[in-house]
């Protein structure tokens, strides 16, 4: 098995297609509380990690810890 690398809050948001003005529509929040989120992803309570992966639909573990995968071989 092999680690997947961290990513940053804001990779997953721009993965996700969003623009910051379009992530905050969806989470219901200000543009300067996703920069802080943005900045400081360690501060997210449990609920708001869990608004991020819906909207996002990326597992927020990427993003606090990486994720151990198994690559197949061809």
């Amino acid at each position: 098995m092999q680690q997947m690398p961290q990513i940053t809050l804001k990779a997953a948001r721009v993965n996700a297609g969003l623009t910051i003005e379009q992530a905050c529509k969806k989470l219901g929040i200000s543009h300067s509380t996703l920069v802080k989120w943005e900045k400081y992803p360690g501060d997210l309570t449990a609920n708001q990690q869990r608004k991020i992966q819906e909207v996002y639909k990326f597992p927020i573990d990427y993003i606090f810890f990486g994720t151990l995968v198994e690559l197949k071989s061809s």
